[in-house]
């Protein structure tokens, strides 16, 4: 039997949907709840996943948002037994480690993807390595990113980036608005990779990291791994589960 703890995103809309869910289950305290439900779109999944996942238990989404990529849709025939019919998906982040003009380091974690972005007119002058092997020697564009598969078909698919399906165990690299070389479409790696993306003129031009909503300024250089030691557990209706909604993403762009 779960029992549940709530939390809801605060918009109209997110409320009335708790309002519902409540008049079906009753929301204990998280010491006693075994399930967290979220109730929002994509971006309050992502920052409740890092918020509440050190205690060890799975989550269950209900969109309020637009498309709700990482959520399931309310349903009327919710009740605790509901759950036990849900399928589990594990998750692991990208782990990113920041080295600062300064010489600061910052580290944070990333579900969706990890953003490397032009911070100013500029256009971002950059080189990625897979550990000692180069991936590309110099990259001039408006930035990059490093996606997950489940991140796969949010920014990354806005900059033209592959779809990855869940079992992969790749990562996508895709360039933002390339400017040289012009032809680059990025690349697929393994989960095990190792990446390192230097600011080859961190002076001239400055760059930011992003890890989903975390940024660091002025960044000379970003290492991305996976973490797989850290995992996060989602709970998806048998009908919408994650690697279908994977699967039709593919299929949309397979027919544009």
């Amino acid at each position: 039997m779960f029992i549940p703890f709530i939390v809801s995103d605060k918009n109209s809309r997110s409320s009335k949907i708790k309002n519902a869910v409540l008049k079906k289950i009753k929301s204990h305290s998280l010491a006693k709840s075994n399930l967290i439900i979220v109730i929002g779109g994509d971006g309050f999944m992502l920052e409740t996943l890092k918020k509440y996942n050190k205690f060890k238990k799975p989550f269950y989404g209900i969109n309020s948002g637009n498309y709700g990529f990482l959520m399931n849709k309310f349903s009327e025939k919710i009740n605790n037994k509901y759950f036990g019919k849900t399928r589990l998906v594990s998750i692991s982040p990208l782990e990113m480690s920041v080295k600062t003009k300064s010489n600061s380091i910052k580290k944070s974690i990333a579900i969706n993807e990890i953003s490397v972005l032009r911070q100013s007119r500029q256009t971002a002058s950059l080189s990625i390595l897979n550990g000692k092997k180069q991936i590309i020697k110099h990259l001039i564009s408006d930035g990059v990113l490093v996606s997950t598969p489940a991140g796969s078909t949010a920014y990354n698919l806005s900059v033209h980036g592959p779809i990855l399906s869940l079992d992969s165990n790749q990562l996508s690299i895709s360039p933002i608005s390339a400017f040289r070389p012009r032809r680059w479409k990025g690349k697929i790696v393994s989960d095990k990779s190792k990446i390192t993306i230097k600011n080859l003129n961190p002076i001239k031009r400055p760059i930011s990291a992003v890890s989903d909503n975390i940024e660091v300024r002025n960044a000379k250089s970003i290492h991305i791994k996976t973490n797989k030691k850290i995992k996060f557990n989602l709970l998806f209706d048998k009908n919408r589960s994650l690697q279908k909604k994977i699967k039709i993403e593919q299929l949309r762009k397979d027919t544009k």
